[in-house]
């Protein structure tokens, strides 16, 4: 057995990754410890374990995280939403074996020296005050390295994929640069989770209404031509490749043909930010997704997603309610022929 995988692995975070990940390596035999800061969820972990709604329920030692005290040796994967990354990173030493599974791009992490990441193509959605989570939208867990690594850094990085995939839970892919993959996932987070966060609606809504295709389509294209003029590699995650959903979208009919088709597989599932922008004192992932986009392109023009990252500013600092009048505010702020 590889050596880390001697020790036991901490997920940092009860969320819709961290509880499956936590599951899927419980469920393969391996030993875990989850660590979470919410207590609802420390209690009914302790009590009751962890759950992934239709699979069962799996009893993982859980601890809180202010008594947490970070292995030396040992994965520790990273499953929090990156607003909570700062409290964590300040307890890991420089060369603890960190392993992100999160989505969007914090600055302070990305300084990091770290080996690899994780970038999650199926949805999962974990209750907001319980360890129960349900996996709305199947897809893979791309595994790879994020640096030039070594021989041993690849053979702890190729036992964690291997290790992972032992449950069946999800498919495990090996990838040399996983880069590419959480670009790519950032491009669909940055058109989905504001739209459908300040709308109040499902991701599928997306895809109905007139207005919110429009938006949703256009901010896809904006964040196409973002990474594009960055410089920044794309990797297909789902049935197309970034290259290709940029020629369907700039195709007359063909986006309206391709939202009918797409539509019942996100109906009924919702972003990681929706229950973020109805919590008191809301913070979300807006600068991890929209703002690391903005910053990306510098002086390129991208005015959908100035426009989306100020609205979500104001609706989280003045306590707005979501609700679907925000998708008009939003293109009631563009330039003309923006969604044309």
């Amino acid at each position: 057995m590889p050596r880390l995988l001697n020790k036991p692995i901490h997920i940092v975070g009860i969320g819709g990754i961290g509880a499956v990940l936590g599951w899927a390596l419980a469920q393969a035999g391996y030993s875990v410890i989850l660590i979470d800061n919410h207590p609802g969820k420390i209690a009914e972990s302790g009590k009751d374990g962890i759950t992934v709604v239709g699979l069962g329920t799996q009893k993982i030692p859980v601890v809180a995280f202010d008594d947490w005290i970070p292995p030396d040796e040992g994965f520790i994967l990273l499953c929090t939403k990156t607003y909570d990354n700062p409290a964590v990173l300040a307890r890991l030493s420089d060369d603890a074996f960190l392993v992100p599974v999160q989505n969007g791009f914090d600055p302070e992490l990305e300084r990091r020296n770290h080996a690899c990441e994780g970038i999650a193509s199926f949805v999962s959605e974990c209750q907001r005050d319980r360890p129960v989570t349900r996996i709305t939208r199947p897809g893979s867990l791309h595994i790879g390295a994020r640096r030039s690594i070594t021989a041993d850094e690849q053979g702890e990085i190729m036992s964690l994929a291997t290790a992972v995939g032992k449950a069946k839970l999800f498919p495990v892919e090996l990838v040399p640069d996983v880069r590419p993959y959480k670009a790519t996932k950032l491009m669909y987070n940055a058109a989905i989770s504001p739209l459908a966060a300040m709308a109040g609606v499902d991701n599928g809504e997306l895809l109905t209404g007139q207005l919110a295709k429009a938006l949703f389509f256009a901010l896809l294209l904006e964040n196409y031509a973002i990474l594009q003029q960055a410089g920044i590699p794309l990797a297909r995650i789902g049935p197309f490749h970034p290259d290709t959903v940029s020629l369907i979208l700039r195709t007359p009919w063909l986006p309206a043909l391709m939202a009918i088709f797409f539509r019942p597989s996100l109906r009924g599932t919702y972003c990681s930010m929706a229950p973020d922008i109805h919590a008191e004192h809301a913070r979300t992932e807006i600068d991890a997704y929209t703002g690391h986009l903005i910053r990306l392109a510098g002086k390129f023009s991208c005015p959908l997603n100035h426009a989306t990252f100020a609205l979500i500013q104001k609706i989280t600092s003045e306590g707005l309610k979501p609700q679907y009048q925000h998708l008009q505010d939003l293109a009631d702020h563009l330039p003309e022929g923006i969604l044309s």
